[in-house]
């Protein structure tokens, strides 16, 4: 399987003002996505709100995102559990339903509860047992269990299908260096995270990939593919017209930026987040939207122009709001 490169950004969860799924919703953003060209998407991660669904919503988001996508591009489904029976269930069930490759974090509970790295390596190795679809680490903040490069260079070593890793830790270049280092060809996939704040440091350093929002993915994708493909000043050039809607994304606003946008351009019909997480300030909403609106983009743009593209089906009745 070729190794998937350029920008992969995480999908938000659509819910309804009730905080019930949409999933009219959920598939407008893989059609936004796909016109925005990107190499794949991501699902049911942290800035997807997973931390909210049930199981069977989860099974509910990931059929609407696989339909909806159709094989126009790989669906990344991210199956992160303590329990290595109940993350080794989700990947079999991303993989029997159609994803491409699945995405875990260590194990680990709360401020506290955390695993030693023998126990980790066990870990990926009974999730992975048997699975034909490659696996991403996830070394994530969130997490209290430690993923050293060394670590995480023999994970990939022992466990064949661990093929990527996204790192999104401070010190994100240094560490996708190291692992570009020791790790090499049993660890292809190496991308950053964080909304691509770091963007540049992180590709000059080994990155192949970005797993940003999906706030701008048509404008980052550019930028990553010009990098990769030798042009770091333009893609130095795209990133720095960027950065403040980035770091105003990464600073003020997190996974609700993209939500926010999405219903300001009619993709969503709400941009509701799941009690108790917290809505955002209306001057921080009125800030972003102002931003973007300069920054020109695609997001807001992209109802108002997809009329008449006929491989995005029975969307004009339910796209509601603005347009």
């Amino acid at each position: 399987m070729t190794t998937i490169e350029g920008i992969v950004p995480v999908a938000p969860t659509a819910f309804t003002d009730g905080e019930e799924l949409d999933l009219e919703g959920q598939q407008r953003i893989v059609d936004f996505l796909v016109d925005a060209e990107v190499d794949g998407i991501c699902i049911l991660a942290n800035y997807s709100e997973q931390f909210s669904l049930t199981d069977e919503e989860r099974h509910q988001v990931l059929t609407a995102t696989l339909e909806r996508a159709a094989d126009r591009l790989p669906i990344c489904v991210t199956t992160s559990h303590y329990s290595t029976k109940i993350a080794a269930r989700r990947c079999r069930q991303a993989q029997e339903l159609g994803a491409s490759l699945v995405m875990l974090m260590p194990p680990f509970f709360g401020a506290s509860m955390k695993v030693d790295e023998q126990g980790v390596v066990e870990y990926f190795k009974r999730v992975a047992d048997g699975l034909e679809i490659p696996v991403m680490i996830q070394d994530a903040p969130m997490s209290t269990t430690p993923m050293t490069v060394d670590l995480m260079a023999r994970i990939a070593r022992e466990v064949p299908q661990v093929q990527y890793a996204k790192i999104e830790v401070p010190r994100t270049a240094d560490k996708l260096r190291g692992l570009a280092e020791i790790a090499g060809q049993d660890l292809p996939g190496l991308f950053d995270g964080e909304e691509a704040v770091t963007l540049i440091p992180d590709f000059d350093a080994g990155a192949r990939g970005t797993m940003t929002s999906s706030m701008i993915p048509d404008v980052l994708g550019t930028a990553a593919r010009a990098h990769l493909r030798g042009d770091r000043a333009h893609a130095v050039e795209i990133w720095e017209e960027m950065l403040p809607l980035i770091q105003f994304e990464n600073r003020q606003c997190g996974l609700l930026a993209t939500k926010v946008l999405m219903k300001e351009g009619g993709i969503l019909s709400s941009e509701r987040t799941r009690a108790p997480f917290p809505a955002i300030h209306p001057t921080t909403r009125r800030q972003l939207v102002e931003l973007a609106q300069r920054k020109d983009a695609f997001i807001l743009r992209w109802a108002g122009e997809r009329t008449g593209r006929t491989h995005i089906p029975n969307t004009t009745a339910a796209a509601g709001g603005s347009a």
